[in-house]
This record gives structure tokens, C-alpha cells and sequence, in this order.
């Protein structure tokens, strides 16, 4: 009789919790959870809604799952008392791609905390309203993946705390030939962020599993591009590649990253008007041509070549490295299959110069020529180039040499004549001299190392650089002139200021009314508006501009120069941006100071045809007087007017 009733209790027991632990329907959930209203204060403080549309999870990819698929450690509603959900962790059904993603850098990040990285629901969607990739309103369906990623990536300030290569991906990617045919065009198999980065297998381009290391770019662009990969395989540059070299170029060293273009775009990397310079990353640098024993001057010799002149001109229709080249095909000349082959140059050549015939297949044509002498070239080019260059050197040369022989006679015959007149107008004393050719002296030093200091792969700068210490060599001789400059500065200050007759000197260039009035009535006569001309006075008005100008331009560099000389004191006493601020008035200044000197000062003491030949005051301290009739070749030109 106990047995029976243990066995009665027992199973009453059992049928209980049967009824106890019963699956839990959807609806139970929904009794509670599609109330609006429903809250919760979370342990931050903050109040989140714990309402769950039931259509929307119904139409969404979870929707045939029981609630409790994701939530099963509920087994009974209403729920304790101070219960808490534990978070819902996607990796119980889907394995593989939790695996994948935590092995990604956006789940290492959110394995170390970092709580912008993207998860699972930030990229799909919360899980309740979680729509099928092929759903159009999914944020990963294909076309709407930029703006999902976008999300994140495209804030740019956000992301510059991580560090990324890309500083603005999505706007780049949005002008992009991708994001264009996506946005503008609808083409929907246009590549997005995932095609390209990868989605659950994210990884930086530095990772040698990321679908964007330099070594796995072909591959990842072949997905879309299959036709053109396999071409590139075979090419010489797809072979290095395959072969480990990194400098061999993959498609984003030609195309770009995100700012891939279509060829057609002017501003594409490979348009017509931009392969050179694109090839030339690779083809001019000294460091890859010397690596594997390639030839630096390609680049070179083509834009000095028919097609390259022809090209910096616009034309968009002439042979660039990719007419004859190739694109994706680029094979070396030595292989029967390369278009610039030898037996293949009648056919490469002729899709532009038709009928061209078999004379290129005979070597009598080289392409990338420099104008001059090469090894390599037929000794008949070679030959004619260099009889050229002897000939204009000896026919320019002497020219130049028997001009300048003539310019000097006349010159010296000038200078006599105004020696031996008696009518010559004294200008500068023999103490004024000396200073004017001091100062031309070491204008012109300061000037010439100056600029080979700012410009020292200049034609000009080469007697320094055949110097072991031209640099050093160079700064002394600019630091000795300038400090020559400087004194001689204040020696003419000290006579200017503090002698009779510099006061006298003072006063007689000291501005006055009628000096711009004569420059006003010059101009009006120049263009014709007057009929006279303004007098001529013993100091006229671009005299004394001329010479308050070396004035004010002196003290300018020489406290500049000093600013630079004396860096660290200049540092511990003034903000950096002073040193700066020396710096570009020091070099522009020069430049102003060497073209007044060309432009104004060389015109009214050597191409004025009043002074012309030259004027030799500051050779003999004398010049025609005012009046004096200059005679030439035994003809009177016009008196000088007096004033």
C-alpha cells in the first residue's frame, strides 16, 4: 500500500512540473512585451524601452524562431522579480561566422572593450527587426552597405582616434567609379565596402590574411574582374607579385583605393593625360630602378620624346607608356608575346601610324630618345647630334665672345670721351666708389649663395656640389658676406649721418613734391598725354627711389639675417613663428631686391639710350654733363634738356 501511494505522489510530482516547465510561446512574450509603454531602468540609470513590435519580428529573418531561441534562460513569465536578461550571444546558432568575426579586427576590438568598434547588431540590425541580406531594407543588403558602414567610418573625427589609413572613406568612396554606378547609376553589382574589405573577415591591409594585402589585392578585384586578373597574372608585374616582389604594382598602385576612377574621367590615374606620371612612381624612382636593374631615364627620355612634348601640350590623342605598353598585359620586350617585342612594333606602332611598314621590325627606330648623344642609339644619330652641338657651340659661342669684344670697345671709347670732356658732370667721389663696388661685390655673393641655398639642385649650383663641404663651404661664404654687408651698411650711415657732407648728400636725395610730379609728367609723356617731358634735375625722382630703397632693403636683411643667424637666441626670446616670419621676409626680400636691381636699376645706368652703352660714374666718378651733346658714329643726338 506505500508503495502504491509513493508511486501516486511521484507522479502527480512529475505531472506538475511537466506542467511547470512547459515551452514558452511567443505569444506569452508578446502579452507582455507589445505594450509601448514597457520599461525598464537599466544598472547606468538610464530608462530603455522593452517594447518589441510583433509584425516587424514577425517579417524578420528571426521571426519562425521562438523567442526564447535566443532567450533561453527564461522559462517562466511573468518574469522574478528584479530579473535581468542575460545578453543575447549570436555565436549559439551562428558558429562559424562568430568564430570568423572574433578573429576580425572589429572583434578583436570589441574583445578588448572598445565600444565603437562594430558588432554583430550594428552592422545587421537589432535582432528583433533583422531583415534578410537580400531584403532591400537590410542594412547589408548589397546596395545599402556603404551607408552601413558609412555609419561609423564616415565620421570622420570619430575615426581619426583609431588611427585608419583612409581619412575620409565614404566620401571618397562616394565620387569613386564604384560608389558612382552604385549611387547614381543603380548598377547594384557595383563593388561596396564588404567586396573589397570583407565583412565577417574584416582585417587590416597590413594582415597577410586581409583580402587587401598588397599580395591578395589581385585576387580581390579579380572577383568582379576576372578577365582582367588572369591577364595580369601572366604579365610581368603579376608574375613579380606572385613572385613576393612588394614594389611590383597591384591594382590600386595604377587605379587608386577609393578614389578609383573610370579611365575615361580626366582626373582618373589611368587616363591618357595621367599614365605617365603614374607609371612614373615606379619607373623614375633611382630606388626600384636600381633594385632590379631597370633603367631610370624611361620616364624621362619619353617626355622628352615626340609623343611626351605632345603629350605636356594636351594631346589627348598621343602614345602614351599604356598605347604601346600595354595595360594589364605589360610583358618585357623580350617575350614574343609583348606588344613592344621587336617583330610586334610594326603592328603596335601602325594602330596609330598606319602603314608604318616593316622598318620597325628592323631596329631603325628607337622610342624613348633623349635629344642628345646615347649609348645604344645609330652611330649616324649619334654622330649628327654631336656635330650639331660642336656647331652651336662654336657659332653661338663666338658670337657672344665678339659682342661682347664690341660692347666693350664702344664702352671704353664712351668712357674716354667722357674722361676727356670738359664739360663732364662729377657723381660720385672716389670714397663713393669704393663703397658702390664693395656693395655690388657682395650683393652679388649674398644673392648667389643664397639661391643656391634655397635652391640647391638648381643649374646654377653646381660648382658647390662638386665640393666634398659645399654646403658648409657655401654657408661661410654667406655668413662672411653678410657680415662685410653689415659693416659697410653702417659705415655709410656713420659718413651719412654724421658728416657734412653726408648731410649734404641727405638733403640733396631727400624726397621732394616736384619728384612726383616728374614721375607723374613722365608716365603722361611716355604714353603721349604731354608734350614735353618733365626737367632734367641733377638727382631725379628714380634716383633717389632707387637709392632709399637699398636703404630700407639693407637694414630689412640685415636684421633678418641676423634673426637666422642667431636661432636659439631668437627662440628663447620670441615665439617660433618670429624665426619663421625672418625667414620668408629674408628670401623674398632678396628676390625683390635682385629683380629691382635687374628690372629698374641695370635700365637707368645701361639701357637707358641717353646712358647707353653704359653710364661710367661708377667707374670714373664722372657722366656727360647736363646738355652736353652726346655724339655717336658722328651723328648729334638730341640735347639733354637742362633743368
Amino acid at each position: 500500500m506505500k508503495t502504491l501511494l509513493r508511486a501516486a505522489g511521484l507522479l502527480a510530482l512529475l505531472l506538475m512540473a511537466a506542467g511547470t516547465a512547459r515551452a514558452l510561446d511567443n505569444s506569452d512574450c508578446f502579452a507582455c512585451h507589445s505594450d509601448k509603454e514597457l520599461t525598464k531602468t537599466n544598472k547606468a540609470g538610464k530608462v530603455v524601452s522593452l517594447f518589441v513590435d510583433e509584425k516587424e519580428y514577425g517579417a524578420s529573418i528571426h521571426g519562425k524562431n521562438l523567442c526564447t531561441s535566443c532567450h533561453a534562460e527564461i522559462t517562466e513569465v511573468p518574469h522574478p522579480d528584479g530579473y535581468t536578461h542575460k545578453p543575447v550571444a549570436c555565436s549559439a546558432c551562428h558558429r562559424v561566422e562568430a568564430d570568423i568575426y572574433l578573429k576580425s579586427d572589429h572583434g578583436q576590438a570589441v574583445a578588448k572593450g572598445e565600444s565603437e568598434a562594430a558588432s554583430c547588431k550594428d552592422c545587421h540590425g537589432h535582432s528583433h527587426t533583422l531583415l534578410n541580406y537580400r531584403n532591400p531594407r537590410s542594412p547589408v543588403n548589397h546596395a545599402n552597405i556603404p551607408q552601413t558602414c558609412g555609419r561609423c567610418h564616415g565620421n570622420t573625427a570619430e575615426m581619426e582616434k583609431f588611427n585608419l589609413y583612409q581619412r575620409a572613406p565614404v566620401a571618397t568612396y562616394d565620387r569613386s567609379v564604384h560608389g558612382v554606378a552604385l549611387e547614381k547609376r543603380g548598377v547594384t553589382q557595383a563593388a561596396v565596402c564588404t567586396d573589397c574589405h570583407g565583412s565577417h573577415d574584416l582585417h587590416k591591409s597590413t594582415n597577410p590574411t586581409s583580402k587587401l594585402y598588397w599580395q591578395n589585392i589581385p585576387g580581390t578585384c579579380g572577383k568582379c574582374h576576372d578577365n582582367v586578373k588572369n591577364t595580369y597574372q601572366r604579365s610581368v608585374h603579376g608574375k613579380a607579385v606572385a613572385g613576393g616582389i612588394r614594389d611590383a604594382p597591384v591594382c590600386v598602385d595604377c587605379h587608386g583605393e577609393h578614389t578609383i576612377q573610370g579611365v575615361k574621367e580626366a582626373s582618373s590615374k589611368v587616363s591618357g593625360a595621367h599614365i605617365p606620371e603614374t607609371c612614373g612612381q615606379c619607373h623614375r624612382s633611382e630606388r626600384i630602378a636600381g633594385r632590379y636593374q631597370l633603367s631610370s631615364k624611361v620616364f624621362e627620355t619619353y617626355m622628352q620624346s615626340f609623343h611626351g612634348l605632345a603629350q605636356q601640350f594636351g594631346g589627348l590623342t598621343v602614345a602614351n607608356c599604356a598605347s604601346c605598353h600595354g595595360f594589364h598585359d605589360v610583358l618585357p620586350s623580350s617575350d614574343p608575346l609583348s606588344s613592344v617585342n621587336q617583330k610586334n612594333l610594326p603592328q603596335t606602332c601602325g594602330k596609330c601610324h598606319s602603314g608604318i611598314g616593316t622598318r620597325l621590325a628592323k631596329g631603325e627606330i628607337k622610342i624613348h630618345n633623349l635629344p642628345g648623344a646615347e649609348k645604344g642609339k645609330p652611330w649616324l644619330v649619334n654622330f649628327i647630334t654631336l656635330f650639331y652641338i660642336v656647331i652651336i657651340v662654336l657659332t653661338i659661342g663666338g658670337m657672344f665672345a665678339f659682342n661682347a669684344l664690341d660692347y666693350i670697345a664702344k664702352t671704353r671709347a664712351h668712357i674716354r670721351k667722357v674722361r676727356e670732356s670738359a664739360h663732364s658732370e662729377v657723381r660720385m667721389t672716389k670714397w663713393v666708389r669704393y663703397q658702390h663696388l664693395s656693395m655690388m661685390i657682395l650683393f652679388i655673393t649674398l644673392v648667389y649663395t643664397g639661391f643656391v641655398h634655397k635652391y640647391p639642385d638648381a643649374f646654377f649650383s653646381w660648382p658647390f656640389k662638386l665640393l666634398e663641404n659645399g654646403g658648409y663651404i657655401r654657408g661661410m661664404i654667406h655668413r662672411i658676406a653678410g657680415w662685410a654687408f653689415t659693416g659697410l651698411f653702417f659705415v655709410h650711415l656713420v659718413a651719412l649721418f654724421c658728416t657734412p657732407r653726408g648731410h649734404a648728400y641727405v638733403k640733396e636725395h631727400w624726397f621732394r613734391f616736384h619728384d612726383m610730379k616728374d614721375g607723374v609728367g613722365q608716365l603722361l609723356y611716355n604714353l603721349g598725354l604731354t608734350k614735353t617731358p618733365p626737367p632734367t634735375r641733377r638727382w631725379n625722382y628714380a634716383e633717389k627711389a632707387e637709392y632709399w630703397a637699398l636703404v630700407w632693403g639693407s637694414f630689412v636683411m640685415i636684421v633678418t639675417g641676423a634673426m637666422l643667424i642667431f636661432t636659439e637666441t631668437v627662440l628663447r626670446m620670441l615665439p617660433k613663428i618670429w624665426h619663421d616670419v625672418a625667414q620668408v621676409i629674408h628670401f623674398y626680400e632678396a628676390v625683390l631686391a635682385t629683380l629691382a636691381i635687374v628690372v629698374w636699376h641695370f635700365y637707368w645706368v645701361i639701357f637707358d639710350p641717353n646712358e647707353y652703352p653704359m653710364n661710367p660714374a661708377w667707374l670714373i666718378g664722372k657722366k656727360p654733363a647736363h646738355g652736353e651733346p652726346k655724339k655717336e658714329h658722328g651723328t648729334a643726338d638730341e640735347n639733354i634738356k637742362t633743368e
